[in-house]
């Protein structure tokens, strides 16, 4: 059933766009202090001591990340801000920088269980104010760009269960499919993945244009599916900056969510949605 419901959604979201030759690169982890070099603005968000996801500075003092990662899997409530910790650069179990968020804010448009799929993707959004900026020289924040092209190049940097005290690069992978403000992705992605910056490199210069949601299965390929960026990402600056950050926490007998960050048994994170 899982299956077939991947197969819809992406269905959906190629109606215009026939998939593209797949050639991904190999994911190559990021063990050092030189192979991180450049990178160290992303880090791993741990939540409530159970989860995590991946997460990315836009500035000393702003985390990007997915939306769906600020909530509780098993009741569908937002958890709280003092449950969430950044580490910047995190690499064989020490970070750059540790950062507690002092407030953040879910995009008002994602619905953790809403019906509405394509939606819930594009506006799978979260920005954490941290409670300290970082200061560090080596942990720079990326610059954003707009949404890219069908068939462009992108790099994902990210953490994922088998990948959990190291970051890992994919220094290659194309957007597939770009429908409804969601992006269809021949990058990489498992448990944990949700909130990874995707990035167009261009002229040495990185920059965040979506962030990783969820995986599926396109007949036996696995896709990621990436989110919407700039007119999302402003409206969420705006909404910080007013110190007002809606809370979704529905429990209405829609279909349970199952995205990609990492939960405490290895599975209460999850891919995407169960029917």
């Amino acid at each position: 059933m899982m299956r077939a419901f991947f197969l819809t959604l992406i269905s959906a979201l190629m109606l215009a766009s026939p998939i593209m030759a797949n050639d991904p690169s190999a994911l190559s982890e990021l063990v050092t202090s030189n192979d991180s070099k450049g990178w160290d603005g992303v880090g791993r968000i741990d939540v409530a001591g159970r989860s995590f996801c991946t997460g990315a500075l836009i500035a000393p003092n702003l985390v990007l990340t997915a939306g769906h990662c600020l909530f509780n899997p098993k009741t569908l409530a937002r958890v709280g801000n003092d449950e969430v910790q950044f580490r910047a650069g995190w690499r064989n179990g020490r970070a750059s920088a540790y950062r507690g968020v002092r407030r953040s804010v879910v995009h008002p448009d994602f619905n953790y269980a809403g019906p509405d799929k394509v939606h819930r993707v594009a506006n799978d959004l979260a920005l954490l104010e941290l409670d300290h900026p970082v200061e560090n020289v080596s942990v720079k924040p990326f610059d954003t760009a707009s949404r890219p092209r069908k068939g462009a190049e992108v790099a994902v940097v990210s953490y994922a269960v088998d990948r959990a005290e190291n970051p890992s690069l994919q220094q290659l992978c194309h957007v597939l499919a770009r429908q409804s403000g969601a992006l269809v992705l021949s990058c990489d992605a498992n448990f944990g993945t949700s909130g990874a910056p995707v990035f167009v490199v261009e002229y040495g210069v990185a920059r965040i244009v979506s962030v990783i949601s969820a995986k599926a299965d396109l007949k036996g390929k696995l896709v990621s599916l990436g989110t919407s960026l700039e007119k999302p990402l402003a409206e969420m600056r705006t909404l910080l900056a007013a110190q007002t950050a809606p809370v979704t926490n529905v429990s209405d007998g829609l279909p349970k969510v199952r995205r990609l960050s990492v939960g405490d048994n290895r599975n209460t994170g999850a891919k995407f949605l169960r029917p």
